[in-house]
């Protein structure tokens, strides 16, 4: 490594995020990726480990030794093509991944893991500034036709790597504009959408063809795309969310997360929103305390709310992880993001008893400590209580993809209801219908983006193969 003794001298640095008071005034990205000194310190930190747990500990199996170590030397132009190599789009994982790869890494046993997201983060950004991220032509075309179904990470990821491969490839999107829950789940002010749109543009000189307002089994036949296309994949998301079976979930007032944060997405684009869900001046409380319920946090504040409560079903996890114990797997331990430091009151072991309301609309909810006993959940005695609500957001995760898309195809499901297709030996990922594959969210379930590039890259090789007989598509 270029620095052997770096990670002796040098401290793990984070990435400012712009004050509060300003950020919160509107939908910018407020992550400042480091300087050129210092990513190259960052890069510095990382050891010669011998065994790079980083590496594994990430799903698409970034190099991330090798680019650190281009980092140090300021090679940045090398740099990117070791990060390309394995990831086709760092300009999403390093915004909104949640890195897997610090908390596999060596030096993460007794100190502070490198600050490899960050490193990502500088070294995506200052490619593009020097416009290095170009379209790569594959000018020998193999005539073979490709359709996938859905354009979030998984469906960008398939359609590239298919697209390089000299495939023609069209990616049919539901909703008016390609990107997927990267579009309309991921609020601006952690992705911006100039991301995907530039990437979008990359991919259509590169020969993909992009058409919104798709919508299989509505005014997309699926019989016609398998009449129609060599291969299909299927690469949409697990959108169907988890409900709250309680008393009063019928009231004006209590909505699921994303009926919240699509629409507010569409505002930012610059759409024309009728009935839009708004938190000014209102009080909010958001179930469920994961990445979503965050984003209705953090755009909640932006819309002004009047107070924001965030309620957790399960127990608060320990400040600190035993590293002895979980490493170098991912570890439970408390997590504040960025949209709890804006302003949030966090509970947990919150059970919803109640959803209480005047002439049908939300006015408060009832709730209930709880904790667990001989492995069940029971409610603690004498903690019941009441606090206001104008505005209630489910964000308690998605149990599958929707189901029309499955049934349209008529592929077989798992018992979760996600598209059934393995990812171990002859065959991986393609489904009961012989031309039919399925990666990312639709076949895994809920799942972090990096899962689905991997998946997407993975199927596309699996693809090539069934078509062209063998891929030289990376694994």
């Amino acid at each position: 490594m270029g620095k052997v003794t770096g990670f002796m001298e040098f401290d793990r640095l984070a990435e400012e995020n712009l004050p509060v008071k300003d950020r919160v005034k509107n939908y910018k990205e407020f992550v400042l990726h480091l300087t050129d000194d210092q990513a190259k310190q960052q890069g510095a930190r990382c050891m010669d480990c011998g065994i790079p747990f980083c590496t594994t500990g990430c799903p698409i199996n970034n190099i991330i030794p090798d680019w650190n170590d281009l980092v140090y030397h300021q090679d940045w132009r090398s740099a990117i093509d070791v990060l390309h190599s394995t990831n086709n789009f760092p300009d999403f994982t390093g915004r909104i991944c949640p890195a897997p790869c610090e908390a596999a890494c060596t030096l993460n046993i007794n100190n502070d893991a490198v600050g490899i997201k960050s490193i990502e983060h500088a070294i995506i950004d200052k490619a593009w500034e020097n416009g290095w991220v170009t379209p790569q032509i594959n000018p020998n075309k193999t005539g073979k036709t490709i359709a996938v179904v859905g354009s979030g990470p998984a469906g960008l990821a398939a359609a590239q790597q298919l697209a390089r491969a000299g495939h023609s490839v069209t990616v049919l999107e539901k909703n008016d504009r390609i990107g997927g829950l990267l579009r309309y789940g991921i609020p601006d002010f952690k992705l911006d959408k100039s991301n995907i749109d530039r990437r979008v543009a990359q991919m259509e000189a590169e020969g993909v063809t992009f058409k919104v307002n798709q919508n299989v089994g509505e005014n997309v036949s699926a019989a016609d795309l398998e009449r129609d296309f060599d291969a299909v994949i299927l690469a949409g998301g697990a959108e169907l969310p988890r409900d709250l079976p309680v008393p009063g979930r019928e009231l004006d007032g209590v909505h699921f997360a994303m009926d919240f944060l699509t629409p507010n997405n569409k505002m930012v684009a610059g759409d024309t929103v009728p009935n839009q869900i708004k938190a000014t001046g209102k009080h909010v409380i958001v179930i469920g305390g994961g990445d979503t319920g965050s984003d209705c946090v953090g755009t909640s504040n932006r819309h002004g709310a009047a107070s924001v409560t965030q309620f957790e079903l399960m127990p608060q996890p320990p400040e600190k992880e035993n590293k002895s114990l979980v490493w170098p797997n991912w570890p439970l331990k408390m997590r504040t993001s960025s949209s709890h430091e804006e302003g949030a009151d966090r509970d947990w072991s919150i059970t919803t008893k109640e959803l209480i309301g005047e002439n049908g609309k939300l006015t408060a909810l009832k709730g209930a400590r709880v904790e667990w006993k001989d492995g069940k959940m029971v409610d603690v005695p004498g903690s019941e209580f009441t606090i206001p609500a104008d505005l209630v957001f489910l964000a308690m995760g998605f149990v599958s993809p929707v189901q029309k898309v499955l049934d349209a195809f008529g592929v077989e499901k798992d018992n979760r209801g996600n598209a059934k297709a393995t990812t171990d030996g002859e065959g991986c990922y393609k489904t009961s219908k012989a031309k039919v594959f399925a990666a990312g969210d639709i076949r895994r379930g809920q799942s972090l983006v990096v899962w689905a590039i991997r998946e997407g890259r993975q199927c596309a090789r699996e693809v090539d193969a069934f078509l062209m007989g063998s891929s030289t598509l990376p694994r």
